[in-house]
């Protein structure tokens, strides 16, 4: 079944499920809980404030929060008046966070007020004050009851709307095309500035409708979401998969191990994806048998590098059903390849699936031409999924997409005999050892496997004889005595000389981006 063909729009979506799903408990936040028949209500009443304050179709609608109920109101009602959605990264400073505002010509941002002990209206009026300014930006809506005169709160901005009928707000809504871009999804800019990726409704749609049957999420699952809204992972693979399976949310504004272990168990989740140190997290944490974890069934993880051992623990440990690992990128909707229930355990921990309906993957040498299976190459891939382009910026979107419709995708990958992608680093972190194609993740994955060791990030550093070795930055567990000398001599023994790091520092802990990359960028600095 295609979601384009089923619902439309995004809006379509909401309306559907709100109708269909209308008693079944759509949010759990606290102790307030929503059905979904509330929750297409209350997004009515946000879409209606936003065409009383002017929003028209195509204007960009801003949000700066964390994974709350608000949030997937003031989303879901921002699109269903027919706005294109500009998540912003929780973790941006004030100053980040207006240049996505001016860029994207925000005319409407939804903020939150304190979140980890950081005034984000402060923040963003001190960037303000001292940049060249937000012409395109009227109005900013905290979501709070406390906001600056010049600003609405939550209740007023909501209460603006009751002049506008719901006859008008569902016309706006059935208005809004599958062609037009739903969000602007900005990358996470771990190797430059971020650049803004257009989605489409039908694309996100047909997407999280593919997602959704290759994980088997359904009716009654309850689903933990601790990735960020902001993230492709949370929004789509989050909020816009429930609406279409029925499936209750609980969000989780940040991640906290504890926290997450008392939501498994008081609220019976079934469905946790993350990425794996999520899940590391929760299989390492002290005082897990003291929850009740057994109502899970579900895990979607993926990332460059994941554990092998992690796949096992889950489904002995915890009794998992179905774990899945997965490939994708802001730039292709999110998901690119999945593994399929019913894979072998070495094929779902080694690889990260493989394309999923409707798209193409290929894995090229730097001068274009596809190579055999089990030689790594640039991953490229073509297909519905790949986006219209980046947000006026038609000379970084040339640099990706070529005229046959290829996404250059800028990670190094490895197909197999069956098309399972297994995907080993970035392109850009990759080093050269004395002319050997020296690949972090890969090196990563080895060293994870030292017991001493809980997370390991490498990087290559410049050496007068070899031209660049490795780095490593390793977080030791609890108790873990290991030295910089044991882990090089261990190295020695588990893999290729040039793959050796050649240093080793300790350190608390990995700088990682609010969507759980380590920030390579900062080890090199």
């Amino acid at each position: 079944m295609r979601g384009d063909v089923e619902w439309g729009s995004v809006p379509g979506l909401v309306r559907s499920a709100a109708e269909r799903y209308a008693d079944v408990e759509a949010v759990v936040e606290g102790r307030t809980r929503v059905t979904y028949a509330e929750l297409g209500a209350r997004v009515e009443r946000a879409a209606a404030a936003c065409v009383a304050n002017g929003v028209e179709a195509g204007d960009r609608v801003a949000i700066w929060a964390p994974n709350s109920l608000d949030w997937m109101v003031s989303a879901l009602g921002a699109v269903s008046a027919g706005a294109v959605l500009v998540p912003l990264n929780t973790r941006f400073k004030g100053t980040e966070a207006a240049d996505v505002l001016r860029r994207s010509g925000a005319r409407l941002l939804f903020v939150t007020g304190t979140f980890l002990g950081t005034s984000y209206v402060a923040s963003l009026r001190r960037a303000v004050a001292e940049g060249p300014g937000l012409p395109s930006l009227a109005q900013v809506v905290v979501l709070s009851d406390d906001a600056p005169a010049d600003y609405w709160t939550w209740k007023d901005f909501l209460a603006s709307g009751e002049g506008v009928g719901e006859a008008e707000v569902r016309e706006r809504a059935a208005s809004v095309r599958g062609s037009w871009p739903s969000d602007i999804v900005f990358t996470s800019g771990t190797t430059g500035r971020p650049k803004g990726a257009v989605i489409t409704h039908s694309q996100t749609l047909r997407a999280y409708e593919v997602w959704s049957d290759l994980a088997g999420l359904r009716q009654g699952d309850r689903y933990l979401i601790v990735n960020p809204f902001f993230h492709t992972f949370g929004y789509k693979a989050g909020v816009i998969a429930c609406l279409m399976r029925g499936a209750t949310m609980i969000p989780q504004p940040v991640f906290n191990v504890d926290t997450a272990l008392a939501n498994i168990a008081s609220e019976r989740v079934s469905v946790l994806p993350g990425p794996p140190t999520l899940h590391q997290s929760l299989l390492d944490h002290p005082s897990r048998d003291a929850y009740d974890l057994s109502a899970l069934r579900l895990v979607v993880t993926g990332a460059a590098v994941v554990p092998l051992t992690l796949v096992e623990r889950l489904r002995t440990e915890l009794g998992v059903e179905t774990v899945l690992t997965a490939y994708g990128l802001s730039e292709a909707s999110g998901v690119v390849t999945m593994c399929r229930r019913g894979d072998e355990p070495t094929v779902i921990a080694s690889t990260s699936g493989r394309a999923i309906p409707g798209t193409e993957v290929r894995v090229v040498s730097a001068d274009g031409r596809s190579v055999p299976p089990g030689v790594p190459g640039e991953v490229l891939v073509r297909g519905f999924n790949v986006m219209r382009g980046y947000y006026e910026d038609e000379t970084a979107t040339a640099e990706v997409l070529d005229p046959d419709g290829w996404l250059r995708t800028g990670d190094v990958g490895v197909l197999d005999e069956a098309g399972n992608l297994r995907i080993t680093d970035r392109l850009k972190d990759m080093f050269i050892v004395g002319g050997f194609n020296a690949y972090p993740a890969e090196i990563e994955q080895l060293l994870g496997l030292h017991p001493d060791v809980a997370d390991v990030a490498v990087i290559g550093v410049p050496d007068p004889r070899l031209g660049e070795v490795g780095k490593a930055y390793v977080v030791r567990r609890e108790g873990a005595l290991a030295t910089g000398d044991d882990l090089i001599a261990w190295a020695r023994r588990e893999m290729a000389n040039y793959k050796v790091p050649r240093a080793v520092e300790f350190v608390a802990e990995l700088p990682r981006n609010a969507s759980g990359k380590v920030v390579k960028g900062k080890l090199r600095a």
